[in-house]
Parts: structure tokens; C-alpha cells; sequence
């Protein structure tokens, strides 16, 4: 990976059409954010600020958003995939994350992505990135949010979320190759997220035991459970790893299903190549804070959040350079970013580790000991993603500054070092 290489990102927003389980509309009434924070003070990333990358999921009335980002600046269309110039490739995420030595794992385990509309090209798309990078033939299948193989919903470029769609199942392929991946495509049933809770509930039905959610709703504008009472009740199936990104605004933004006890919350860093020398800081676009209303998981001990402290772990998301994939519907080879690259990776490991039915929510990450962190994590220690006084949204602090041991908001307690902790 050439160290010129600047990639930005690119969120991705949307949302989708809101009404109570009587047909009727039900907008949310209220937001949830974290402790001693307002939406009007939240932090703007570099990517907005700068106006280095847009939007290209649409924002529909209802609350959810996928957290995609795409590059609009310093983006070279004929970049080359296999040397690097298009953004990370699968052997360096494997190579940082020390997963080489795990690759043969995950065979039989199902990795479902939830998305928004149909992808045709979704299976040629993946088979590209796959045989670019000499990951194999993909064990892979689609189906509607009814579980069927055809009747697929409307296209995904009505939700503007195929760019989503394509790096959720290249990613999964990325950290774990022997996974079989399901795409679950949801589509606008006229509910609040319907489309998405089917999906959701669909993928446990088939047969998931990891499914991977790269979108959320926000508290600085829909507020919690996506305006819908019985949100969560998709997200708590015994012996299902739920997976979801903590957003791309930084602190204080509060996402669900991020913010849910049962879901694994995942947060972004930066990856940097130094000769051959990999590192990280935090992204500064990664969602973090304290989700007040959501009563403080048993095994949370941190002294600022009286809710779930989000996140709960972390991977690459960020633009300079993001990842490389393979979009169809955007020309081919393209660069993106954001904290969903960081779920369906995790995801992907998860399935490596194959403890899938013992995860509930970060449960195994807060309760591990400060010498496993150190050991079997990457660390953060160092950037911030907004305005704080202390771990919630900055790393590398000591406790008398406002440190808590190796945690920090958008990092979580770490970036994969090798499967032991998953």
C-alpha cells in the first residue's frame, strides 16, 4: 500500500418509511444521547467538514441510515486492486489483524449480511473481489426478507444502499473466505425498519448464527429503537452474535442497534503502513458516547456512562485509504470507508473464532483481563472523534486524566489480534 495514498470517505445515510405496527405513521418522539451532551453540540468528522466525501444512501423518512462511506476526493478510477492503490486489500487486513494463520476456519458457519433492496450483480460482484485476491469460490446465497430466492425486493439503488451491499459480503470474505455468506435483502414494507426486522428475523430463521448489521438509526435525529417499540426484540435470539456499526459521526452519536446490551458494537480506526510496519489510531468518524437509555449492561464497569458505553470493539473504517471493492453499479474497482467496513469484518472473525453462540453483545471484551487486552487486542492509544473530557470519545488517556484502562469510545478495547478474544 503506497503511503501517498489519501482515500476519503463517503457516508452513506438512509432512512426508511416510518409507521406503527398498525399501519399508521409513528415518527419517534424523542432522542437519547449521551451524558452532558446535545445533538446541536455534536462533533462534525473530517469528511463532512472537509467535504471530502457524500452520501449515497437516500434519506427516506423513518431512521435508519447504513454507515457506508464513498471517496469523492483524490479517487483514481483505473486504480490497480492487487497493488494496492484502490484502498486496503484482504492481505493487509489479514496480515494487521494477524488472521493468516486462522484462514482455514469458519466452514459451515453462516455469516448473514442485512441489507436494503436487490443487488443482481451481487454474486458476479463478490466472484471478482474473491479471484482478485485469490480468496476462493464464495459458499454464497440470496434470499428476500421472506426467505425466498427469488421475489426479490425493489432495487437497491431505490435506497442508494448497493454500495453497502457489495462491501458487507466482500468484507466478510476478507477475514473469513470459508464462511458461507447469506444476503438477506429487505425491502420498504411500508413499517418502521420493517424491511430490515424481516431481514433480520429472516436470517435467524435460515439458519445465521452471525448476522452482521452495517446501518443504524440516530439519536441526533430519529431517536431510540428506530421509533419502534419492539426493535430490540430482533436482536436477542439465544445463540445469534449480533453485529452492528457504531455510525460514522463521531461522538456523541448514539446508533441502534449499536446501542442494544445483546448487540456487539463496533467502532473505527485508521490503518497505516509504515514500510512494513502496521498501525492504528482512532477514526475520527467512528460513533461513541454513552446510550443513556439503555440500562447499563452487568458487565460495564466504566464510571461516565450510566447506560451501554458504545463501542465495544473496533476495526479499519477509515478513508486515507479506506478498502478496496468491486461495485458493479459504480463502475467497478472503488475505494470506500466508514464503520461498515469495520461490522462485516468483525463479523467475518467472529466467524473465524467460531464462539458465535457464547457472544452477547461485548460481554467477552469488557470482561476480559488488562493483560489479555494487551495481549490478544491491538490497542488504541491515541486520536479522538469529537469534544470530551475523558475515554468516552478520546484514547490513550491515564485514569487522573480521564482514562479507563486500555478503552476508548470509538476504538472499544481494541482492533483484532489474531481470534483468541472473539
Amino acid at each position: 500500500m503506497k503511503a501517498f495514498l489519501k482515500l476519503f470517505p463517503l457516508v452513506a445515510a438512509l432512512a426508511i418509511a416510518g409507521c406503527n405496527a398498525g399501519g399508521s405513521p409513528n415518527m419517534p418522539t424523542g432522542t437519547s444521547l449521551q451524558s452532558g451532551s446535545s445533538a446541536s453540540a455534536h462533533f462534525v468528522p473530517e469528511w463532512q467538514a472537509k467535504h471530502e466525501a457524500r452520501r449515497v444512501c437516500k434519506p427516506l423518512a423513518g431512521g435508519a441510515q447504513c454507515h457506508v462511506l464513498l471517496v469523492t476526493k483524490g479517487v483514481n478510477s483505473s486504480c490497480s486492486p492487487s497493488g494496492g492503490s484502490c484502498g486496503w486489500r484482504p492481505i493487509d487486513l489479514q496480515t494487521r489483524y494477524n488472521l493468516s494463520g486462522s484462514l482455514g476456519k469458519g466452514s459451515g458457519t453462516i455469516v448473514a449480511l442485512i441489507e436494503l433492496g436487490d443487488l443482481p450483480s451481487a454474486a458476479t460482484d463478490l466472484a471478482t473481489y474473491r479471484s482478485t485476491f485469490g480468496l476462493g469460490t464464495a459458499t454464497f446465497a440470496k434470499y428476500n426478507q421472506d426467505g425466498q430466492q427469488s421475489n426479490y425486493p425493489e432495487s437497491c439503488q431505490d435506497f442508494g444502499w448497493c454500495l453497502e451491499t457489495d462491501l458487507d459480503i466482500q468484507m466478510v470474505s476478507a477475514s473469513c473466505p470459508k464462511c458461507t455468506i447469506y444476503l438477506i435483502e429487505g425491502g420498504n414494507c411500508g413499517g418502521v425498519v420493517c424491511g430490515l426486522e424481516g431481514a433480520e428475523a429472516e436470517a435467524v430463521k435460515l439458519g445465521a448464527t452471525i448476522l452482521s448489521n452495517s446501518w443504524g438509526c440516530s439519536s441526533f435525529n430519529y431517536g431510540e429503537n428506530c421509533g419502534d417499540s419492539n426493535f430490540p426484540s430482533y436482536f436477542n435470539t439465544p445463540g445469534v452474535a449480533y453485529v452492528a456499526s457504531s455510525g460514522d459521526s463521531g461522538y456523541p452519536e448514539i446508533e441502534w442497534p449499536a446501542a442494544l446490551a445483546n448487540v456487539l458494537a463496533v467502532g473505527g480506526t485508521q490503518l497505516a503502513l509504515s514500510g512494513s510496519t502496521y498501525s492504528e489510531t482512532v477514526w475520527d468518524g467512528a460513533g461513541a458516547g454513552c446510550a443513556t437509555t439503555t440500562p447499563k449492561p452487568s458487565w460495564q464497569h466504566d464510571p461516565d456512562c450510566s447506560g451501554k458505553t458504545i463501542s465495544d470493539i473496533s476495526a479499519e473504517a477509515g478513508c486515507s485509504p479506506g478498502v478496496a471493492e468491486y461495485v458493479t453499479t459504480y463502475g467497478g474497482w472503488t475505494d470506500v470507508c466508514g464503520t461498515s467496513v469495520a461490522a462485516p469484518l468483525t463479523a467475518g472473525i467472529v466467524g473465524l473464532a467460531g464462539n458465535a453462540s457464547s457472544l452477547t453483545g461485548g460481554k467477552t471484551f469488557w470482561k476480559l483481563k488488562t493483560r489479555k487486552h494487551k495481549k490478544e487486542l491491538h490497542v488504541i492509544t491515541s486520536g479522538n472523534d469529537g469534544s470530551c473530557s475523558n475515554y468516552l470519545c478520546q484514547a490513550g488517556l491515564s485514569k487522573k486524566d480521564g482514562g479507563y484502562k486500555t478503552y476508548s469510545g470509538p476504538a472499544g478495547w481494541g482492533t483484532p489480534n489474531g481470534i483468541t478474544a472473539y
